[in-house]
């Protein structure tokens, strides 16, 4: 049988309670308990920054296979983007008295947004005049047939 901790975290301002449940080991501090519940919200964060804005939520495929390298392909991504943020902050440090020009406690950080937008100012793409294009979406039905055409006949054979 295996122990679980049950953590409550009460809102001072409020009312509210968030319930969470832990499979810590016994000898584990309730202070780093509630460190890591705490961090949830930033690997919650991160799996949203994933999903809508690095691409894991639009994998199309069939395959387990083709699954596995858009999932690889996503946590590369993640993790260039996180280098391009460690790289920012060490590069472009904050002028503090922006705090008081702003009146906030705290200023943003680059975000998955910023670092797309550093991206295609880099890297800007190419444009295709139309004839280019029309050959890439002839060239994109072609091989989308044969490869309809090749799934079924695999389908079918066994």
């Amino acid at each position: 049988m295996r122990e679980e901790w049950l953590l409550i975290r009460r809102e001072h301002e409020k009312e509210d309670y968030t319930y969470t449940l832990s499979n810590a080991p016994t000898d584990c501090p309730l202070e780093v308990m509630a460190e890591r519940k705490c961090q949830r919200y930033f690997i919650e964060r991160s799996n949203q920054d994933s999903k809508s804005e690095i691409g894991w939520a639009d994998f199309r495929g069939i395959k387990y296979r083709g699954w596995l390298h858009h999932l690889a392909f996503t946590i590369m991504a993640s993790w260039f983007v996180l280098e391009t943020k460690l790289d920012w902050e060490q590069q472009f440090s904050r002028d503090p008295t922006l705090i008081e020009v702003y009146e906030t406690d705290v200023l943003p950080k680059l975000s998955v947004a910023n670092v797309r937008t550093l991206l295609q100012a880099a890297m800007p793409l190419r444009q295709l005049s139309p004839e280019q294009a029309i050959e890439l979406v002839i060239e994109h039905l072609d091989n989308r047939t044969k490869s309809r055409k090749s799934r079924l006949k695999t389908r079918f054979r066994r």
